[in-house]
């Protein structure tokens, strides 16, 4: 099952860079370096990205934008953005 909540897709984020920032590829491995470590800077970057978003979104509720305005920002509706990101800028 897919993360649906903020907090699972952080903690996701955080459990994926940890397996990607342990592992250390051996010479009989079939998977390729270069990708992995690829993909190892990629899920710490959305784990950055995510905590950016929320700290973004706390922000903007600080200033009293609306859940409708903050949805149309990223993309979703404000019921949307508000199931998302409420628990974690209250």
């Amino acid at each position: 099952m897919m993360p649906r909540t903020v907090d699972e897709i952080l903690q996701h984020a955080d459990e994926l860079a940890a397996r990607f920032e342990d592992y250390e590829p051996r010479a009989g491995d079939e998977l390729d370096p270069v990708a992995l470590a690829s993909l190892r800077e990629a899920v710490a970057e959305r784990s950055e990205a995510e905590r950016h978003m929320v700290d973004a979104v706390r922000q903007a509720r600080a200033a009293g934008l609306s859940w409708s305005a903050i949805g149309g920002f990223v993309g979703t509706s404000g019921e949307a953005a508000r199931q998302r990101y409420s628990s974690r800028v209250a």
